[in-house]
């Protein structure tokens, strides 16, 4: 039986759930507070991902302009692989349409080969690096763009 993806848009009383999801993600996870003032900036959009009515991933949106930033995506480790990484990736291409963005960016870890590869397969391609961006272990980050 499959389970269906339920993406909507992220509010206050979802934040602890998106803190399990991003600690098990992430090596230095976002706070609380990081939320809470993502959440009230009105250029930033975040959407969960539900199965079953658990949260199990989440997207935040910047938009700058005419283009917008991920500013982070993360999948809870215990559901991945079942498309929901690609069902918040079309959300965000949906919201782009929408607003007329010119370009979707994006920096992702070196390692992280399958983020790299959803990524490519909606079209995003290698543009710079970030020597030593992220700070737990000086990784370098790609920066990956999309022009619309």
């Amino acid at each position: 039986m499959e389970n269906k993806i339920i993406i909507r848009s992220m509010d206050s009383q979802d934040i602890f759930s998106v803190l399990e999801v991003e600690k098990r993600s992430f090596t230095i996870p976002w706070s609380e507070e990081m939320f809470r003032i993502e959440l009230q900036n009105p250029n930033c959009l975040y959407f969960v991902a539900e199965i079953s009515n658990v949260i199990v991933g989440y997207v935040g949106l910047w938009i700058i302009v005419d283009e917008g930033h991920i500013s982070s995506i993360a999948v809870d480790p215990s559901y991945r692989r079942l498309k929901i990484g690609r069902a918040l990736m079309q959300n965000i291409f949906d919201i782009a349409q929408k607003k007329q963005l010119k370009g979707l960016t994006l920096e992702v870890r070196a390692s992280n080969i399958g983020a790299i590869e959803l990524y490519k397969s909606f079209g995003f391609k290698t543009e710079g690096r970030r020597k030593a961006y992220y700070s737990d272990n000086q990784e370098d980050a790609l920066i990956m763009w999309h022009h619309l």
